[in-house]
């Protein structure tokens, strides 16, 4: 029987993501993130639920998650990935800012509403100094609702 090397993947909870990242509510809009690869891959983890502040203007009677807050989860999911593997790489404590930089490609795929648990499937496309470029696929119920690609930058005061 021959062993096969496993690598274990990384997990962040909601507590993790207040370290990770400088978000607060009601913009912090990812809840957890799993399968974390290094800063290679991840899967955030969303929540959507009706008391969230967006649904009492989009839409009253039919609420509908906007896009461009899937959008900036998977921004959220790519950013905390990236502090995560510079702090776990020797980085001197967080960046003092994460900027995220570019939106590319970006299709919206299907509505998303309360009761949805949206997963941001992100992967990485290059990284070159202080910048990381994802590709990020959001999925309901393993159904494509919305992809894209955004890149960020971390910054050191």
């Amino acid at each position: 029987m021959s062993e096969t090397p496993t690598t274990a993947l990384e997990a962040v909870d909601i507590l993790g993501l207040l370290e990770l990242l400088p978000h607060r509510y009601p913009m912090l809009l990812v809840d957890k993130i799993i399968d974390i690869d290094g800063d290679d891959s991840g899967i955030g983890v969303k929540n959507v639920t009706f008391n969230e502040p967006q649904f009492q203007g989009h839409f009253p009677g039919r609420p509908v998650f906007p896009g461009v807050m899937l959008i900036e989860a998977m921004a959220q999911t790519a950013g905390a990935m990236c502090v995560l593997k510079t702090k776990k790489d020797g980085g001197a404590g967080k960046p003092s800012v994460v900027y995220f930089m570019t939106i590319d490609k970006v299709k919206f795929r299907r509505p998303v509403g309360p009761g949805d648990t949206v997963h941001f499937h992100m992967t990485k496309l290059k990284q070159r100094s202080n910048m990381w470029w994802y590709r990020g696929e959001a999925k309901v119920d393993g159904k494509l609702v919305a992809e894209g690609e955004v890149s960020a930058m971390l910054v050191r005061d």
